[in-house]
């Protein structure tokens, strides 16, 4: 169904190729899981299985790529998208309609499908994947994973013969991840061939047939999943774990006393139900893990307690004065799912020197050295120069969260840091965060990565409160 023989490409402009001689098959009722270091070309190798690279980037490409048995140059976007349905790292870029069940609908109408099966097959998918309670929702209220099961749903409801995932578990719960590990192997019975990008390994384990590792755009190795288990081998390719406990049920519970006190808070979204009702929360130092399915309200929560959100009601203390939300935004920083929501500046240096110095009163020589000791920390030297919207997700990751560092704040708030980074960079995310605790600040980590959590966290707080 898809098959790389010698790919070689390059962007427009650019010298050395994005990945070069790539060759790998994935046929009917199999699935194949890529993985690698963040930045090592994955990306480029979905844009080639979906015909966005050469139709769409342009470039200069090498070897051939053929889906369904067709040549992907020789075959217009339209023609391939009947055959390949991608799933996109950010799922807001393949949004089309404001609610849900427009979006599931919005393919079908524009393939002139009639309205009872159009109908038939929304409803359909939406109980495969749990949204029937979402289909008035607007999309804009969506938490991302909710966002990511929209999409997924879209995309299965047409029925191609291939899909092509892009770190499709980056912001499930735990349970929707496990759930979307059944409806693959549900796909794959069915004859579906499937290409998986991720750095999650763990979840896929019992669902991948062979593996492909990606290095500096090259492949260097694919076989049986059985090489994943080799820890020299992951520690080599800076991969993560292939087997992940759940830490949260076993970290402490936060109690009513903390740094940052939360009390008597409720809030609701416009036209939506509540999502807090007089509750009341603590934060200690350290680093405490907020846990709660995908749309039970975390990043509303991070948001409010950050002034982005404006509190209905309820009081915020810190060391025990009261605050206004507005002045806690002072003193905290956030970083939030959308990367690119955060990024303003033509270069990675000025990205950080921004952070370090919004008002320019610090002195050129203070503001150089601390932008290239976070540059260090980070793993972004090399980058210094770059425009932050060129980056790779993991590497837009690693900005942010460097940003965010770049303010020594006494409140650190983080939702799903390691959302696009592979083993050797979470731990330097991890490690970073724990520099952040150690200096005093209070740190509240929102993810559904147990692999992070269970290497940083020090206590949970579980939603609904």
């Amino acid at each position: 169904m898809l098959q790389f023989d010698q790919v070689t490409y390059a962007y427009p402009g650019k010298s050395e190729p994005a990945v070069s001689d790539i060759s790998f098959t994935v046929s009917p009722g199999e699935l194949v899981l890529c993985t690698g270091p963040s930045g090592c070309g994955k990306s480029t190798l979905i844009r080639l299985a979906n015909g966005l690279c050469p139709h769409f980037f342009h470039g200069t490409l090498a070897g051939e790529v053929r889906v369904n048995g067709l040549a992907a140059t020789a075959t217009d976007l339209h023609g391939l998208a009947r055959n390949v349905g991608t799933l996109f790292q950010d799922p807001e870029n393949q949004f089309f309609a404001l609610s849900v069940e427009d979006e599931l609908a919005f393919t079908h109408e524009w393939r002139g499908t009639p309205a009872q099966a159009t109908l038939d097959k929304v409803r359909s998918v939406a109980d495969t994947f749990g949204l029937k309670e979402l289909m008035g929702a607007s999309i804009l209220d969506l938490s991302e994973g909710q966002k990511q099961k929209v999409a997924l749903a879209t995309i299965i409801s047409l029925g191609p013969g291939i899909i092509v995932l892009d770190e499709p578990s980056a912001n499930l719960d735990p349970e929707a991840t496990l759930a979307l590990a059944r409806e693959l192997n549900r796909l794959k019975e069915q004859g579906m061939a499937i290409l998986v990008v991720d750095h999650r390994l763990y979840w896929l384990m019992d669902v991948a047939d062979r593996v492909l590792v990606m290095d500096e755009g090259r492949l260097v190795t694919q076989g049986e999943l059985d090489l994943l288990r080799c820890d020299d081998f992951r520690q080599t390719w800076g991969l993560r774990a292939c087997q992940v406990a759940d830490p949260r049920q076993n970290l402490p519970r936060t109690g009513t006393e903390g740094v940052l006190q939360v009390t008597d808070l409720c809030f609701a979204h416009p036209n939506g139900p509540s999502l807090f009702v007089d509750a009341s929360l603590a934060l200690p130092l350290g680093i405490t893990g907020l846990f709660g399915d995908n749309g039970v309200g975390k990043t509303t929560l991070a948001r409010l307690l950050t002034g982005l959100n404006p509190m209905q009601t309820g009081k915020l203390r810190l060391h025990g004065q009261i605050v206004q939300p507005k002045e806690l935004l002072q003193r905290a920083s956030i970083v939030l799912q959308n990367t690119d929501h955060q990024l303003h500046m033509h270069t990675v240096r000025a990205e950080l020197a921004m952070s370090l110095d919004p008002l320019g009163k610090k002195s050129a020589t203070t503001i150089h050295n601390k932008v290239e000791e976070l540059l260090a920390l980070f793993n972004l030297s090399h980058l210094r120069g770059r425009h932050p919207q060129s980056l790779s997700g993991g590497e837009k990751q690693r900005l942010v969260i460097a940003c965010a560092m770049a303010k020594n704040p006494e409140i650190l708030i983080l939702d799903e840091p390691t959302s696009g980074l592979d083993g050797r960079n979470m731990a330097l995310v991890a490690k970073s965060i724990g520099l952040a605790a150690d200096r005093g600040a209070v740190v509240l980590l929102i993810s559904h990565d147990l692999e992070l959590m269970a290497q940083t966290c020090d206590a949970a707080l579980h939603l609904p409160l």
